[in-house]
């Protein structure tokens, strides 16, 4: 045994201090302020409220159901399926009214592959409800 201290171990606020590694699951909240540009859609949904606190609540309330709709909702799909939707997806932002076209899309598009039955996709994506297509452009990528 030695008479000499630990050297105390780095805590939040020290530069040296490393956050503990967590799963998305284990993720419970990230410490810090974010600039967020508030367009239309925010703006809407915060409109009227001035308050800092009151602005953070509501995205985060607003975040927080949106990830659980993400979590209960989307479509199986077969590889195939997924490549001809990521390649009509690829044309960059997908607006709400671009997702519940992407039943017409799947007509439309010249992309091909080994195993995609278009019409057989393009009916199961119009049995869709809008949040089961939100779910599959999300998990996309897109």
């Amino acid at each position: 045994m030695t008479d000499t201290p630990q050297a105390p171990k780095p805590e939040r606020g020290d530069p040296t201090w490393v956050p503990p590694a967590l799963t998305r699951d284990e993720q419970t909240r990230r410490v810090g302020k974010t600039p967020v540009f508030f367009g239309p859609p925010l703006a809407i949904l915060t409109e009227g409220q001035k308050n800092t606190m009151e602005l953070s609540g509501k995205l985060n309330r607003t975040a927080e159901r949106y990830l659980e709709i993400l979590r209960d909702h989307g479509l199986e799909l077969a590889e195939p399926e997924r490549q001809c939707l990521a390649h009509i997806c690829h044309i960059g932002f997908m607006s709400p009214l671009e997702i519940r076209e992407l039943p017409f899309e799947v007509g439309l598009t010249e992309f091909d592959c080994e195993g995609l039955d278009k019409a057989a996709l393009a009916k199961k994506l119009e049995a869709a409800s809008f949040a089961d297509l939100v779910a599959v452009v999300e998990s996309l990528g897109f």
